[in-house]
């Protein structure tokens, strides 16, 4: 087994994005699990076409870094100590490691990163990451400030949120063999507290479609994402290749997540495509930033004589109570809203049947003198 050779490689998935692997040839067998790999994904991501001195200077780091695990994995092979969990990765900084992902990912794993550090107040190992130490972490998210404001406490819904994603970075650096056990077996969830989420109205949509705006940009990526549902997020880093032909006719949207990482094809209509403006290359909303949607978007909606706190997300949320209301099925719109659970959409459904009590007791008959 001693002549095993392993090579750094990477791959760029078609979202663009860049991940470095060690190849494994012949071979290796997994102790745990006893199944034959010859892949271990490092979790460790490059700018895939670098264009300042910066993102070089970060991928010839990484690069580094990448080298030093790939020596690693090969001197534990010629000292027939085999598989991912090489002892020595247990060692290494779980905030280094933390940092290094983060722009690959949604911009919560960022605060989460944040809450962690302060927990730890400093740093820690991968060694150190118990249950019982996961759990502390826990236990400070119910209790912490948020951290542009140290006077309001973060709501239970934040809590929940920001342990959900510390958890899917335990699961990560689980599967590319920095923690020895899966912690995520023997953690609980935070709950959440059911909220209300607000909508527009097809009424109100229509109002607001025709009501102008001081930014073009803003109601045309607003609309369109009443019209697809997807984040602002999506929205932002949408681009010209990935609206593509629809096999069954008509255009949709490739696309992978930036909250929740899942790789999509979405059916779009007519009228959502003529928002995009004309077909080009690069960004399809040229010129937004989330500094316009923060600062423009509740004069919009004001001047449209709407008086519901509508903050962009809730675009999204337009689009899947709109679509519940004309019938379509909630598994169908879970995969339009790119829900990992379908119980993640029961909510919309909740706010459909409200509606449907209320306009039962909207038809009243006077009773007989």
């Amino acid at each position: 087994m001693s002549s095993v050779k392993v090579t750094l490689r990477k791959r760029t998935y078609e979202s663009g994005k860049t991940v470095l692997y060690l190849d494994f040839y012949p071979a290796i067998r997994n102790p745990k699990t006893m199944k034959m790999t010859r892949r271990e994904y490092l979790g460790i991501y490059l700018y895939t076409n670098p264009r300042t001195p910066h993102e070089r200077k970060v991928n010839a780091q990484k690069m580094k870094q990448a080298e030093g695990i790939r020596a690693q994995r090969e001197l534990s092979i010629i000292n027939e100590q085999y598989g991912f969990l090489d002892k020595t990765t247990g060692r290494m900084s779980v905030l280094a490691y933390f940092q290094s992902i983060l722009k690959d990912h949604h911009e919560k794993w960022a605060v989460v990163y944040e809450h962690f550090k302060n927990y730890v107040e400093g740093d820690c190992t991968f060694d150190e990451l118990t249950v019982d130490f996961c759990n502390g972490f826990r236990d400070h998210l119910n209790t912490a400030k948020r951290l542009k404001s140290e006077k309001y406490q973060l709501s239970q819904n934040s809590a929940s949120g920001y342990w959900s994603t510390f958890r899917a970075f335990l699961a990560l650096a689980y599967r590319n063999g920095f923690l020895k056990e899966n912690i995520n077996d023997h953690l609980e969830k935070i709950d959440t507290a059911e909220t209300r989420r607000e909508y527009l109205t097809l009424q109100e949509l229509q109002t607001l479609y025709k009501t102008p705006c001081r930014f073009p940009i803003l109601k045309a990526a607003a609309i369109f994402s009443s019209l697809t549902g997807l984040r602002i997020s999506d929205i932002l880093q949408l681009e010209w290749s990935m609206i593509q032909d629809y096999p069954d006719g008509g255009k949709c949207v490739r696309i992978r997540t930036e909250k929740t990482e899942t790789e999509a094809t979405l059916p779009i209509s007519e009228q959502a495509l003529e928002l995009c403006g004309e077909p080009g290359t690069g960004l399809v909303f040229k010129g937004l930033t989330r500094g316009i949607v923060n600062t423009h978007l509740k004069e919009w909606i004001a001047s449209a004589g709407i008086t519901k706190k509508i903050t962009f997300h809730c675009f999204r949320h337009t689009y899947a109570t709109l679509l519940l209301s004309s019938g379509t099925d909630i598994y169908t719109v879970s995969k339009m809203l790119t829900h990992k659970n379908v119980g993640t959409t029961q909510i919309y459904a909740k706010i459909v049947d409200e509606k449907k009590r209320q306009a039962a007791d909207a038809i009243k008959l006077e009773e007989k003198s």
